[in-house]
């Protein structure tokens, strides 16, 4: 990581000891990791890992949950981690089910770390469960939070051997330390991805090719995609050009809508070279999408250039 690169500011929510908070803590002190810790937040006012967090120098902060609903409570929580700047969330061993809620506030952003190989053994036990049925492996899981308790999108597992005779304290204590190697490289991975080209070109792939008989191909060096065996509606550039951009091409109505796109953001929309009045680029390297609105890009993109039977079908479809 570069030196002036801007660090993502992550918040850890704790309810005890808090040693994956140790360890995200610890991780992110050497110089190339790309995250900081800006605050350590706590249900319980006792909780060990905030005196960790205070002696580390890191800000805490912590609220006790009892006599307060769980949406009163949540939404302490999630002021005192948005005044203290995070953008992300990664709880740590917070026992407390979140409300859908703060869950939809932060979704994308929030990451929980789980002692088993999901979707095997959500909730508590995993470690007794596991050995009782007998399987080769425990393990761990980091994941994206979803209101599905252990549910989420997984970001990374490992593995861990259970051993002839493992008692469930003795498989804990081993599956430890794999959630401290992996917390902290899923976490560095998550908070990068939106600026990784390879990650951005599956989302706009996967939203172009959705859209009714288009193909990808490679134009100019370029992952382009169009109607099969007709025009071209979108363009994915990586810095082509070297205007060292990671960006989506499409299709707009002209040089007026060019020139009001870019006065109203020119940070987000510029004028992609090469490609003429009737394009706009749309910056996908800058660390936060809509992608909702890529979406839209892309089908009104579409729509220019495909036939008039593929575009009645869609408009049918989008009367139902």
């Amino acid at each position: 990581m570069s030196m002036t690169q801007v660090r993502a500011k992550v918040a850890v929510m704790i309810s005890g000891s808090g040693t994956n908070m140790a360890a995200l803590l610890y991780a992110s002190r050497a110089e190339d990791c790309p995250y900081e810790i800006v605050l350590v937040a706590a249900n319980d006012p006792e909780a060990k890992g905030l005196r960790l967090a205070a002696a580390e120098g890191v800000p805490t902060f912590a609220l006790s949950h009892k006599g307060m609903t769980r949406s009163e409570h949540d939404a302490a929580m999630d002021a005192a981690i948005r005044n203290a700047g995070a953008e992300w969330v990664a709880l740590a061993g917070y026992m407390r089910i979140l409300t859908p809620d703060f869950v939809g506030k932060w979704e994308g952003r929030m990451v929980n770390i789980h002692p088993s190989l999901l979707p095997k053994y959500t909730g508590l036990h995993t470690h007794e469960r596991a050995i009782e049925a007998g399987d080769s492996h425990g393990g761990v899981t980091v994941h994206l939070v979803t209101a599905e308790l252990d549910e989420g999108p997984v970001l990374g597992q490992t593995p861990v051997a259970i051993l002839p005779g493992d008692t469930a304290e003795a498989l804990a204590a081993r599956v430890l330390i794999a959630e401290h190697q992996l917390y902290s490289r899923c976490l560095a991975k998550l908070v990068t991805r939106e600026r990784d080209p390879e990650w951005l070109l599956e989302q706009v792939r996967s939203r172009a090719m959705a859209l009714p008989e288009t193909d990808e191909v490679s134009s100019h060096g370029m992952p382009c995609f169009g109607v099969i065996k007709g025009k071209k509606f979108a363009y994915f550039s990586t810095g082509n050009h070297g205007d060292g951009r990671i960006a989506l091409i499409v299709k707009i109505s002209g040089v007026d809508e060019q020139a009001m796109l870019i006065e109203q953001d020119e940070d987000a929309y510029f004028r992609p070279a090469y490609f003429g009045d009737t394009w706009i680029g749309i910056r996908l390297d800058t660390g936060s999408h809509d992608w909702d609105s890529v979406s839209e890009w892309l089908a009104r993109s579409w729509r220019t250039i495909a036939p008039r039977r593929l575009t009645v079908l869609l408009d049918a479809a989008d009367a139902f």
